[in-house]
């Protein structure tokens, strides 16, 4: 989580984890990334960008060999599961 962390949405200069974007984390012990995650809006024109992202914070950890960003839109975001730092950070 501490590395995705480091992947900032490019529009709302938050991170994505603090965002509430990500929903599940599964790594093997082969080293592969699962990433299930939302977006804020489904027809996010930057998904193959925050793909990228998140899978160059990732490969920089040694154990990890592999990623793979899965998109979930259930259950759907809501400002709700931003953190209390996004939250102020944006004036809400």
């Amino acid at each position: 989580m501490t590395a995705l962390s480091s992947v900032i949405d490019p529009e709302l200069r938050i991170d994505i984890v603090n965002l509430g974007l990500i929903n599940h984390v599964h790594c093997d012990d082969k080293g592969h990334v699962l990433i299930n995650m939302t977006l804020t809006t489904m027809g996010c024109p930057l998904t193959a960008l925050l793909t990228e992202m998140i899978d160059d914070a990732l490969k920089i950890l040694p154990a990890v060999t592999s990623t793979e960003v899965v998109l979930q839109w259930e259950p759907a975001w809501t400002i709700d599961r931003m953190s209390r730092y996004a939250k102020m950070a944006l004036g809400l």
